[in-house]
C-alpha cells in the first residue's frame, strides 16, 4: 500500500491527512513528536565511552517547539549564526549548550557570540587571527578539514580537497602560532566531511583522520567528529537505514584505542541535524490540475519549491504517499511527473514516478521532510510560507507555528519613506 511508512508509525495519530489539511490549510509540515524523540534517542545511545555529548545541527529545523523536544532529550545544539543562537536561546539552551560552528563571519558575528559566552569555532587561520584580536586571551575551537568528504550531492560535500570548509591539516604549525600570539586556548577541534552519508566506513575513516590531527595538540577538551548522519528517503523501496551498530561500535573501538595513546580523555561529540529530524516530518499537499502534455502526465499542486527545495536543488528523492478519496486508486498506478504551482520548469517534486492514480482534490504526503524543509522555504513568486504542526506523543495535533498571511510579505517594508526636501 502506498501509505506503508505514515501506517506503520501512526504517524498521523488521532487525525488524517485530510482533517489536518482542513484544519490547518494547504501545504502543511507535519512532524511526529514519538519519532522525533526516538531519532535523538538512538543518537545518545550511539557509543557507551562515558564522555560523549550529541550536538543537534539546528540549521537542519529550526522550529522552536522541536528545538525544546532535543533539548529535553539531553542534546546540545550547533549554531550557524547569530539568529539560530538567538533561537536556541529562545528554546531554552544554555550558553555551554551551544556551539557556534561559524564559516565566513564578520567581526559583529563573532563578537555576537563572544559576548554571550559561547564558543566559537573558526574555519580558517585569518578567522582564528580575527577571534584572537576580538578576544586575545580566550578560548575557541577550530575547524579542521582533514580531506575526507562524503554526501549524496556535490554540493554537500564539506570535507575533502573541493570545498570551501576548515584548516587544511598542513597548516597546524600556523595555527599554533596564532593561538601562542593571542595567547588563545584551543578548547577542541572539530570537522564535517559532509551530509547524508550512508556508509559507516567513510565516517570512520573521516575519525581516525581528525584523531591524527588531535595527537598534535596537548590537552583538547573535545574533539567533535561532525555529522552528515543520513537518511535513506526511499524506504517504499525497501532502502536499508543507516547501521548506527556498525557505526557505534567503530566508533567506539577507535575511541578506545585512541584515548589511550593520547593521556586523557576528551570529550567526543557528533553533530547529527538531518537523521534527527528527517523522517519525523511530512510535507502534506493538495492536487490542484492534471494535464497531459506530450508525452507526460503532469499532477500539478501546491507544493512548490518555495515550500520544498531539496529536488530542485539537489535532485533529491522523496517518497510520496497518495491519500485518495477513491481507495480504488492505491490499487491501480501510472508513471506521473508531480510538480508545484511556481512559475520555473524547474518546479519538478517527482519526476517519472510510477504512483496510485490521482485527481483533483486527493492529498499527496512527501515523506522525510523534517530536515531541510521549512527552513530552506522561501516567499518566492509572493507565495505563502505554510504552518506547521506537531503530532504530540498523545496523538493529538498542535499548531507551532502559524500559516503566513498576506500582510506578511510587506511586515519589513518602510511603507512610509521620508523624502529629502532638498532631492525634490
Amino acid at each position: 500500500m502506498n501509505t506503508y511508512y505514515s501506517t506503520k508509525t501512526n504517524f498521523y495519530g488521532s487525525i488524517t491527512p485530510q482533517e489536518l489539511i482542513d484544519t490547518y490549510g494547504s501545504p502543511l509540515y507535519v512532524y511526529n513528536e514519538t519519532i522525533l524523540r526516538e531519532r535523538c534517542r538512538e543518537m545518545a545511545q550511539l557509543i557507551k565511552y562515558p564522555y560523549f555529548k550529541v550536538n543537534y545541527s539546528s540549521k537542519a529545523n529550526s522550529n522552536l517547539e522541536l528545538l525544546k523536544i532535543v533539548r529535553e532529550e539531553g542534546i546540545d545544539a550547533d549554531a550557524m549564526s547569530p539568529g539560530e543562537i538567538h533561537v536556541l536561546t529562545a528554546a531554552g539552551f544554555k550558553p555551554n549548550q551551544i556551539f557556534y560552528i561559524g564559516n565566513n563571519v564578520s567581526s559583529e558575528e563573532m563578537r555576537y557570540a563572544i559576548e554571550r559566552d559561547i564558543l566559537v569555532s573558526v574555519d580558517s587561520v585569518s578567522q582564528l587571527r580575527k577571534f584572537g584580536m576580538l578576544n586575545p586571551g580566550g578560548e575557541v575551537a577550530v575547524r579542521f578539514n582533514p580531506g575526507v568528504g562524503a554526501g549524496h550531492h556535490e554540493k554537500v560535500v564539506t570535507g575533502g580537497a573541493n570545498t570551501k570548509f576548515g584548516v587544511a591539516p598542513d597548516l597546524v604549525a600556523e595555527v599554533k602560532t596564532v593561538l601562542r600570539e593571542y595567547k588563545l586556548t584551543l578548547s577542541g577541534i572539530n570537522q564535517h566531511i559532509g551530509s547524508l552519508f550512508m556508509d559507516p566506513g567513510v565516517y570512520l575513516t573521516g575519525v581516525e583522520r581528525l584523531l591524527e590531527i588531535a595527537a598534535q595538540f596537548e590537552g583538547l577538551d573535545f574533539i567533535d567528529f561532525g555529522g552528515g548522519f543520513g537518511t535513506s528517503y526511499r524506504n517504499q523501496a525497501g532502502a536499508k537505514r543507516l547501521d548506527i551498530a556498525e557505526l557505534g561500535a567503530g566508533l567506539e573501538e577507535r575511541l578506545t584505542s585512541w584515548t589511550g595513546s593520547y593521556g586523557s580523555q576528551p570529550l567526543f561529540k557528533v553533530e547529527p541535524g538531518r537523521y534527527l529530524v528527517a523522517e519525523c516530518g511530512v510535507l502534506l499537499g493538495t492536487v490542484h490540475g492534471i494535464k497531459k502534455s506530450y508525452a507526460t502526465k503532469y499532477i500539478g499542486t501546491d507544493l512548490g519549491f518555495n515550500v520544498l527545495t531539496r529536488p530542485v536543488l539537489y535532485g533529491s528523492h522523496h517518497d510520496i504517499e497518495v491519500y485518495h478519496k477513491n481507495l480504488e486508486g492505491f490499487i491501480k498506478k501510472e508513471v506521473v511527473t508531480v510538480v508545484g504551482n511556481i512559475c520555473e520548469s524547474g518546479d519538478i517534486i517527482a519526476k517519472d514516478r510510477e504512483l496510485p492514480i490521482m485527481e483533483e482534490g486527493d492529498i499527496l504526503g512527501v515523506m522525510d521532510a523534517g530536515a531541510y524543509g521549512y527552513c530552506m522555504s522561501s516567499n518566492y513568486n509572493n507565495r505563502l510560507r505554510p504552518a506547521e504542526v506537531l503530532i504530540k506523543t498523545s496523538g493529538e495535533p498542535v499548531l507551532i507555528r502559524r500559516r503566513e498571511i498576506l500582510e506578511d510579505l510587506i511586515g519589513t517594508f518602510l511603507v512610509k519613506v521620508e523624502v529629502n526636501k532638498s532631492e525634490k
